[in-house]
């Protein structure tokens, strides 16, 4: 089996491996928490309210592949299994049900700035050790705070 080889000291591949994989793990659990709550969203801006939360969804899809990309391409084994997402993400839990809109804009609001806390932190330790990661996560993060900004506008 061919094992791809990091250009990466063993130490910078050490942060940048933990980075990448907590970054895809917090985007996965990102992604199925929107889908949970646009599914089961009520109440009178569900249109409004569904069609945005589609949005972060695929953000998120989109990111995450990039994320498990840049591992494998630096010879990480990126890991999305479901119990790996479950037991490392920094998105606490969702209720199950329905969920009324502004319930469900404040959940994402929650969700969206435990993973940009994340994020940032992300950004902060892959500066020295790979500024190409480190790159990634800064694009990942301006994209959720858009999402985060316009989340909070919507129960304003």
């Amino acid at each position: 089996m061919y094992v791809v080889k990091s250009p990466l000291s063993d130490a910078d591949l050490k942060t940048v491996a933990e980075a990448l994989q907590g970054g895809l793990v917090d985007l996965v659990d990102l992604a199925l928490a929107a889908k949970q709550i646009h599914w089961n969203v009520v109440g009178p801006r569900f249109r409004t309210v569904h069609l945005q939360l589609d949005e972060v969804v695929d953000t998120a899809r989109v990111h995450s592949d990039t994320v498990a990309e840049r591992a494998a391409a630096l010879g990480v084994s990126p890991d999305g299994r479901a119990a790996t997402v479950a037991a490392g993400s920094g998105i606490g839990p969702f209720p199950a049900g329905w969920v009324k809109d502004s319930d469900a804009v404040a959940a994402l609001v929650d969700a969206l700035g435990a993973v940009i806390t994340r994020m940032r932190e992300r950004v902060r330790a892959t500066a020295e050790a790979d500024p190409v990661s480190q790159d990634i996560f800064i694009g990942i993060t301006a994209d959720l705070e858009k999402h985060h900004w316009m989340f909070q506008a919507e129960n304003a």
